[in-house]
C-alpha cells in the first residue's frame, strides 16, 4: 500500500473520531478485530466532511471531476500529496465516502491501523494544561534600576498575562484572524479545513493551514512543530482532548500567551512591548489587528522585512473583524501604526553573575525559578565595575601566560573570507569590505573585552616583514604576534583578539595579540556593609566555561586563611607586638604523644626562607611566616597545640568559612579548601570589625508590579567570639601586609586598603583578598586541575599573579561606586579598648622615635582592666630568650636574675621548645629526641612522612630558599 495513502487514511481516522465522536476517541485499535469499526469511522468522517463542503456551497463531486479531467488542477503542487496517485485517492473517495463497491482496493486497513497506533504512542497528558502558566521571561535590573539582562528558556521569551488583562478587542482580533468559529467547534473546524483546502487548490504557492486555535495550542505546547503526518495525527487527538479538559476561556488564555509573534516575542504582552512599547492592555484596535495578523507567519509578515505585506495582512484582519461585527468601521486606506525600534537587549558581560542571580532566586520561597514566571529582579550589580573586573581578570590571565612562556596560539577566532565573497554591492558601499565584515562577525567568546581585529597583511614586502591588522574603528595597525610560530600561523582574513597600545612618545599605536589562556581565575567585589555583590567574574569567559569559580568551587586558600589564627590569638589577649618564635616546630599527630607516634605522621611546616627567630605577631602575619603561625597556634592561643587548633577551627566555623573544620594542623596554613565568596565575606567582616555581611546578588523581586521579596541589606552576623578591638587590630596588621609585607609592591595603596596574599603548595593557587572601607575584592588564579594538579610555576605567588589585579579594580571601584578615602580608624566601641602607641614593628618595642623612622608605625594595643596597656610582648617568648637570640651568651632579666637559656622558661610557659639545631625536633616538654634524617622533614602535607609546607609569599624567598 502506498505509504502516503496510509498516512492520509490514518489522519482521516483521527479526524473522523474528533468530529463524529469526540467524547469516545480511541488512541489504539486492534489491527484484526477493529477493522470494521475503522472502516465505519472512515465512512462517517467522510460524510461529515461532505456536509461541510455543502455548507460552504462547494460541490465536492464537481471539484473532483474537474481534477480528474485536468490533472494540472492539483496534485503536483500539493506537497502533502506528492508521491500519491490521484486515481488511488479517487478510488478511496468512492469506497469510503460514496459507499461504492470497489474491486482491487488500494487500501489495507491493517497497515493504516498499525501506522495510527504507532503515531499515537505516549501521548502527553492534557490534564497538566489545567491551571498551567507557561515559562516566562524575567528582567534583571542593575543596581541603578537599569535593564541589565533577561532570563528565559529558549522559545519562551514571554510575560504571562491573565485573560482578564487582555482586552476584548485583542481577543477578537485573533479569533477573526485565526479561528472564526472558535466558540462553536470542539477542537476541529471542518468548515475551516474546507476553506483552506479549496484555497490551496486555487493558490498552491503559500499553503493555508486551516488549524483551529485549539490545534495551534496543542502544536505549540504539547505536540511540537514538525511538518509530518504523525505530528498532525497527534495534534488532532490532543486538540479534541483539550476541548474536553479546558474551557474556551482557558484555551484562549494559554494560546494568547504561547504563540510566537516575531521580534523574539512569545505571547501578546511581550509582542505589545516589542512592537509598540506598551502593555497589551493599552493596544488600539489597529495595533491589535496588526499583532493578530502576525500569528499566521511572524517572519513572512514582519514589518521589519516587508512593511507592505504586514500592512495588507493587518487590513485583512481589520476587514474580518468588521465583517464579524467586532469593530464598527474600517478606514478606507489602512496604514501601519507607529512602532518602536527593535532593539533586542544584547548582553556581553556579567553572565556568571546572572547565573548566580538565578540560583539565588531559587532559594527564595516566594520566587523560585526565574524562567518559570515573569519577574522584575533588582540586582546588586554595578555594570561598569563588572565590565572593568572582567577586563582586568582577562588581561591578567593573558599576561601571566605571556610572562611565563605559556602563551600558546590555538588558531583564529573566526575568518571573514566567506563573508567577503558573499558581500553585496550595497554593503560594500558602507566602507572597506574587511571593516563591514568585521563588524558583522559574531565571535564565540562574546564576553571577552579585547578588540577583535582582522589580519590584512602578513608577509614580506619592500618594507620587510609586515603583519598588519584592521580594527573596528577603521584603523590599520602593526601586530605583535609574540613569536615566529604564531606569525606563520596567521592567515589573511583571520579574526583574532588584540589589545591596542595607543601611541606614546616616538612609539606609534600598535596591536598586541591576545589568545585564550589555559589558566583560569576568578574575581569578586563585595560591599562590606551590606554584602551586596557588585561584580562577579567566575572565570576567563562564560561561553568557554559556565563554572562559576567564585561560588561553585572550593580551593585551598593558603595564607589568606592565616588571619583566622591571628584573630584567635588577639582574642585570647595577645597584642600585635607580642613576640613569637619563627623557628622550626614539629608536632605529633593529634591525640598522640611523640613517643607513640610514627615519625611519618608528625607535622613539620616550613617557611619559604629561613627561620627568623623571635618576631612580632604583626611581622609574622605581614611576612606570611608559616613557622611563626604554627608556633602561635601551639604556644600562644591555648595551653596546647590541639587546644589552639580547636580555637582556630571554632572561629573559622563561626565566621562561616566552613560548615565543618578539618581538624588537622595544616588547617591553619590554608589546607582546607574554601569558597571564594565565603573568604570574601570574612575579610569584609574584618573591615566591619566583626560584622559579617550576608553575600547576595538580589535586592528585591517584583511580580505584576507588586514586590514579593526584599533583601535586608542591614542584616549581618556578628562573629561574637572575637570583639571589635581584636578585629581592628587584625585590620591594622593586614594594612601592614601592603606597607611592608608580601603585598608591599602595592604599598602606595596601604593608606586606603589592607589585605593578604596567599599561595598554596607548589604554587597551585595564587590569591589576594583585600578591602577598603567600602568593598572587599577577592582574586584567585590557578588551573582547574580536572586532569591533574598543574602548578602555576616556581615563584608565581599570590603577590606576583593575583595582587596586580587589585589596583585597577580598586580604581574602578573609586570611579563608579565609592570615593577614595583612607582606611578608617577604630570605631568608638573598639577605641574605648585600645590605645595608640608608637611601636617598632620589627622588635615590638614602644619607641617614641619609631614613627619617624622608615618602617615605624602606630600600633593599637589593648587596654587592661585599669586602663593601662596590657603588655603581652613576652608572654610566648620570654625576655631572656629574646635577649639570648639577638645578643648571644648569657644575660640578666630586669629583676636581676640570670637569663635562662633555651629550651625552657617555666615563668613564661615555654613548652616543647628547643633551639633550631639540625637534626632535632620538638616533642614533649623538656624532652630531647634523637636526631632524625633530613628526609624526615621532606614529605607532602597529606601523606607519607612529616607533612610540610613552604609559603612562597614570604618575600625573603625571593633571595633564596632555605629549608629545614
Amino acid at each position: 500500500m502506498n505509504i502516503i495513502l496510509v498516512k492520509v487514511l490514518a489522519t482521516a481516522l483521527a479526524f473522523s473520531q474528533a468530529t463524529t465522536r469526540p467524547d469516545a476517541i480511541k488512541a489504539e485499535f486492534n489491527p484484526v478485530a477493529d477493522k470494521a469499526e475503522v472502516e465505519q469511522l472512515l465512512h462517517a468522517g467522510c460524510l461529515h466532511m461532505r456536509k461541510s463542503f455543502d455548507i460552504e456551497q462547494i460541490n465536492l463531486d464537481d471539484l473532483i471531476a474537474t481534477a480528474m479531467d485536468d490533472k494540472a488542477a492539483l496534485g503536483e503542487e500539493v506537497k502533502a500529496l506528492k508521491g500519491l496517485s490521484f486515481s488511488d485517492l479517487h478510488t478511496v473517495y468512492r469506497q469510503f465516502c460514496k459507499g461504492e463497491a470497489v474491486e482491487q482496493s488500494p487500501v489495507d486497513l491493517t497497515e493504516v491501523i498499525a501506522f495510527y497506533n504507532d503515531a499515537l504512542k505516549d501521548l502527553p497528558d492534557v490534564g497538566r494544561l489545567k491551571g498551567m502558566k507557561l515559562p516566562g521571561m524575567s528582567v534583571i535590573l542593575d543596581g541603578k534600576g537599569e535593564r541589565f539582562a533577561e532570563v528565559f528558556t529558549p522559545e519562551n521569551r514571554r510575560v504571562w498575562v491573565s485573560i482578564s488583562a487582555i482586552p476584548e478587542v485583542v481577543r477578537n482580533a485573533f479569533i477573526a484572524a485565526e479561528d472564526k468559529r472558535f466558540f462553536q467547534h470542539k477542537g476541529m473546524d471542518e468548515r475551516g479545513l474546507v476553506r483552506a483546502f479549496v484555497g490551496n487548490m486555487a493558490q498552491p504557492g503559500r499553503p493555508q493551514g486551516g488549524s483551529t486555535i485549539t490545534q495551534q495550542l496543542a502544536k505549540t505546547v504539547l505536540v511540537g512543530n514538525d511538518v509530518t503526518y504523525e505530528r498532525k495525527l497527534r495534534e488532532i487527538i490532543i486538540a479534541s482532548r483539550i476541548e474536553r479538559t479546558l474551557s474556551k476561556t482557558e484555551i484562549l488564555e494559554l494560546y494568547l500567551n504561547s504563540i510566537y509573534l516575531g521580534r523574539g516575542a512569545w505571547g501578546v504582552e511581550m509582542a505589545a512591548r516589542s512592537y509598540f512599547g506598551k502593555s497589551v492592555g493599552a493596544l488600539t484596535p489597529v495595533e491589535a489587528a496588526f499583532i493578530a495578523g502576525l500569528a499566521k507567519g511572524p517572519s513572512y509578515f514582519s514589518p521589519d522585512r516587508n512593511a507592505g505585506r504586514a500592512r495588507d495582512r493587518m487590513a485583512y484582519v481589520l476587514g474580518r473583524m468588521h465583517d464579524d461585527g467586532m469593530i464598527a468601521t474600517v478606514a478606507a486606506k489602512v496604514q501601519l501604526p507607529a512602532m518602536v525600534p527593535y532593539e533586542r537587549l544584547r548582553q556581553d558581560t556579567g553572565f556568571h553573575f546572572v547565573d548566580h542571580v538565578s540560583r539565588e532566586a531559587r532559594s527564595i520561597p516566594a520566587v523560585g525559578a526565574l524562567n518559570a514566571s515573569s519577574y522584575v529582579v533588582r540586582s546588586t550589580i554595578n555594570p561598569e565595575l563588572q565590565r572593568a573586573t572582567e577586563s582586568v581578570l582577562q588581561e591578567a590571565l593573558a599576561r601571566y601566560e605571556l610572562n611565563t612562556g605559556r602563551f600558546k596560539f590555538q588558531g583564529p577566532e573566526a575568518n571573514i573570507s566567506d563573508a567577503l565573497k558573499s558581500m553585496t554591492e550595497e554593503r560594500k558601499g558602507e566602507g572597506p569590505a574587511w571593516l563591514v565584515a568585521l563588524k558583522s562577525v559574531r565571535l564565540p567568546l562574546y564576553d571577552v573585552h579585547w578588540e577583535p581585529a582582522v589580519v590584512l597583511e602578513n608577509g614580506r614586502t619592500k618594507r620587510g616583514d609586515v603583519l598588519t591588522v584592521g580594527i573596528a574603528d577603521g584603523r590599520t595597525l602593526p601586530l605583535n604576534p609574540w613569536n615566529v610560530a604564531t606569525r606563520r600561523s596567521l592567515k589573511v582574513n583571520d579574526v583574532v583578539y588584540v589589545r591596542v597600545r595607543e601611541a606614546a612618545g616616538k612609539q606609534g599605536a600598535r596591536a598586541e595579540l591576545r589568545v585564550r589562556p589555559a589558566v583560569q581565575g576568578a574575581a569578586l567585589v563585595m560591599e562590606n556593609r551590606t554584602g551586596r555583590i557588585l561584580a562577579m567574574s567566575g572565570g576567563f569567559s562564560y561561553p568557554e566555561s559556565q563554572l562559576n569559580r567564585t561560588v561553585q568551587t572550593v580551593r585551598q586558600p593558603g595564607s589568606t586563611l592565616k588571619p583566622v589564627t591571628y584573630l584567635a590569638a588577639l582574642r585570647s589577649g595577645l597584642q600585635p607586638n607580642t613576640l613569637v618564635m619563627d623557628s622550626p616546630i614539629v608536632l605529633p599527630p593529634i591525640g598522640q604523644t611523640s613517643a607513640l607516634a610514627r615519625q611519618k605522621d608528625f607535622w613539620a611546616p616550613r617557611n619559604s626562607g629561613g627561620s627568623g627567630g623571635a618576631v612580632t605577631m604583626r611581622r609574622a602575619l605581614e611576612d606570611s611566616r608559616n613557622l611563626a603561625t604554627a608556633q602561635l597556634m601551639a604556644n600562644g592561643i591555648e595551653n596546647s597545640a590541639e587546644q589552639g587548633l580547636d580555637r582556630v577551627c571554632e572561629l573559622a566555623v563561626e565566621a562561616q568559612l566552613y560548615k565543618e573544620c578539618s581538624r588537622f594542623y595544616p588547617f591553619i596554613l590554608g589546607a582546607q579548601p574554601v569558597r571564594m565568596i565565603d573568604l570574601a565575606a570574612f575579610y569584609a567582616a574584618i573591615a566591619n570589625e566583626g560584622a559579617r555581611p550576608i553575600p547576595h546578588v538580589i535586592d528585591s523581586v517584583e511580580q505584576g508590579g507588586r514586590q514579593i521579596y526584599k533583601a535586608d541589606n542591614n542584616q549581618v552576623n556578628w562573629i561574637g567570639s572575637a570583639d571589635r578591638a581584636s578585629f581592628f587590630q587584625l585590620k591594622s596588621m593586614l594594612q601592614g601586609v601592603l606597607t611592608r609585607g608580601t603585598a608591599r609592591s602595592a604599598r602606595h595603596l596601604a593608606t586606603y586598603a589592607a589585605g593578604k596574599t596567599g599561595t598554596t603548595d607548589n604554587e597551585l593557587d595564587a590569591w589576594f583578598v583585600g578591602f577598603t572601607n567600602d568593598v572587599t575584592v577577592a582574586l584567585w588564579v590557578g588551573y582547574d586541575n580536572a586532569e591533574g594538579r598543574r602548578t602555576l610555576g616556581r615563584g608565581q605567588t599570590g603577590g606576583r599573579v593575583a595582587l596586580p589585579m587589585f589596583e585597577p579594580i580598586l580604581e574602578a571601584v573609586w570611579r563608579t561606586h565609592a570615593p577614595k578615602v583612607a582606611l578608617s580608624g577604630p570605631s568608638q566601641e573598639a577605641g574605648r579598648e585600645l590605645v595608640a602607641v608608637q611601636i617598632d614593628p620589627y622588635t615590638g618595642d614602644a619607641d617614641q622615635y619609631s614613627g619617624q623612622r622608615s618602617g615605624g608605625s602606630v600600633e593599637y594595643l589593648r587596654r587592661d582592666s585599669v586602663g593601662g596597656i596590657t603588655d603581652t610582648r613576652y608572654r610566648i617568648v620570654s625576655r631572656g630568650d629574646n635577649y639570648y637570640m639577638y645578643r648571644g651568651g648569657d644575660g640578666y632579666e630586669e629583676d636581676g636574675s640570670p637569663v635562662q637559656n633555651w629550651p625552657y622558661d617555666s615563668r613564661y610557659g615555654m613548652r616543647d621548645y628547643y633551639p633550631p639545631q639540625s637534626g632535632y625536633y620538638y616533642g614533649q616538654q623538656q624532652q630531647r629526641i634523637q636526631p632524625r634524617s633530613p628526609e624526615f622533614f621532606e614529605d607532602d602535607r597529606y601523606g607519607g612522612r612529616a607533612p610540610s609546607r613552604i609559603d612562597p609569599d614570604y618575600f625573603f624567598g625571593l633571595f633564596g630558599r632555605r629549608q629545614y
